[in-house]
This record gives C-alpha cells, sequence and structure tokens, in this order.
C-alpha cells in the first residue's frame, strides 16, 4: 500500500468517526450503553501485531506508545458527556470540544506518520495499534460508565 492510499484511508476513518458521532449527538443510545464498548473488539485483531516476530521494537517504545495513547484519551474522555433530553431518553451531549480534540489527535497522528517513515512498516503499526489501543480502551471504558452513572441517577431502567 503505497503512502498516499494509507492517508486516504486515515482521512476517511476519521471522517467516518466524525460523521458517526455527530449523528450521535441526534439519536438516543439504545439499550443499557455496552454499544459503546464495541469499538474496543475492534482494535482486538490489531493487537496480534505486538506478538509479530518481524516486529523488533523495544518495551520502552510500547510503553511510550501506550502512554501517549492515554494522554490522547484525556481529552476525549473530558469532551464525552450524556444527557437525559425531555423526550427521556440519554444522548450524547453536544459538545464541539470533542471534534476540536479528535482533530488535533488526527494532525498529531500525521505528523508521527512522518517522523517515523524510515522506521519498519509493522514495527510502525505495531506502534499505532498500540497508540490506538491506549485512547480507545480509557475513553470507551470511561463512557461507559459515564452513561451507567446517568441511567443510575436519573432513575431509569434500561
Amino acid at each position: 500500500m503505497n503512502e498516499s492510499t494509507v492517508y486516504a484511508l486515515m482521512v476517511a476513518i476519521a471522517a467516518l468517526i466524525l460523521w458517526k458521532r455527530t449523528k450521535s449527538m441526534f439519536r438516543p443510545i439504545k439499550g443499557n450503553g455496552t454499544r459503546l464498548l464495541f469499538p474496543l473488539l475492534f482494535i482486538l485483531p490489531g493487537l496480534s501485531l505486538l506478538f509479530d516476530s518481524n516486529v523488533n521494537q523495544s518495551e520502552w517504545a510500547f510503553g511510550a506508545a501506550f502512554g501517549l495513547g492515554v494522554a490522547f484519551s484525556i481529552p476525549m474522555i473530558w469532551t464525552t458527556n450524556f444527557e437525559v433530553r425531555e423526550d427521556n431518553q440519554i444522548y450524547a451531549k453536544k459538545n464541539w470540544g470533542f471534534f476540536v480534540a479528535f482533530l488535533g489527535f488526527m494532525i498529531v497522528r500525521f505528523v508521527l506518520r512522518l517522523e517515523l517513515s524510515d522506521m519498519n512498516p509493522q514495527d510502525q503499526m505495531a506502534l499505532f495499534v498500540t497508540v490506538a489501543f491506549g485512547y480507545l480502551v480509557p475513553w470507551r471504558i470511561v463512557s461507559f460508565i459515564k452513561f451507567q452513572q446517568l441511567v443510575n441517577r436519573s432513575g431509569m431502567t434500561r
């Protein structure tokens, strides 16, 4: 896969995430909130890269990548909230700060990809999967907890 294809794919994925997030602000969250955790399942196959024999990165590199991911999760956590609206349904709270944080995160990823362009592609992918795992896990788990707290506070049964 050439470089322009990778960037086009990254932009398409980012646009899809932003579109989905925008849609979620106008549709109630159905069920008990477990759908908030589904993206964690999508990252699981990528974790196999960490155990690939062709990946030759040190533990500190993976630790730094995970730490960077956790740092990226903080603004996502701050800007992800839920509210009960007049129809007694729970919605993602409208917060345009999320979009700013997400776009900033994508710009940092582009810059990192350029900086690490001389690295073995499998090493690079393993590190980027580690970053993604580092921001998705805390962000989605905290979002689920926030959702459950709102359900409990509002006395809703789901």
